[in-house]
């Protein structure tokens, strides 16, 4: 199964991410630390663009070839980034799962943007006004909404976890 993150920077995906492919023995695949690395790699001379997201979508697709569980983890704020995501999995016959991380307290989602550590080397956290500037398109489908407001990403990976399994079974 594809398992896709979506929300703001800061908003706890990475935190919610890491949780989840502990619990489910999943690959955690970071839109960050690919952009960083192809910025690193000194051969870009341009501002990374879709580059990024064409290499997670690769990896994600041969993991799951592999028949391992994929936590893609990526602000993914535009249609054309979820739809792309979605041909992943139907590229290799898994079941993809949508998944909107949100924090809904807006003092709380600032605290973390602008407190939380970089841990990519040369990464630079986008500005908290970089961050509520962020094109994000409204879903074109029902997707799982979680809120990391009041709710710990550990509490919500096990809810996730137990939902994903019931859909599982249910298929």
């Amino acid at each position: 199964m594809l398992v896709i993150l979506s929300g703001l920077p800061g908003s706890g995906k990475t935190t919610l991410a890491r949780a989840l492919a502990a619990r489910l023995g999943g690959v955690h695949v970071r839109l960050d630390t690919i952009e960083q690395a192809l910025r690193n790699s000194g051969t870009l001379k341009a501002d990374v663009g879709a580059a990024g997201y064409m290499i997670a979508y690769g990896i994600a697709q041969d993991n799951l070839k592999l028949g391992r569980v994929v936590i893609a983890d990526s602000v993914n704020p535009i249609s054309v980034t979820r739809e792309a995501w979605r041909q992943v999995a139907q590229g290799v016959e898994v079941s993809a799962i949508e998944i909107n991380v949100l924090c809904s307290d807006t003092a709380e989602h600032r605290r973390r943007a602008e407190t939380r550590e970089v841990d990519i080397d040369g990464h630079i956290n986008p500005t908290w006004d970089e961050i509520i500037n962020h094109t994000f398109d409204d879903w074109d489908r029902d997707v799982i909404i979680v809120d990391t407001f009041r709710t710990s990403a550990n509490d919500i990976a096990e809810e996730l976890v137990a939902r994903l399994a019931k859909s599982q079974v249910s298929k």
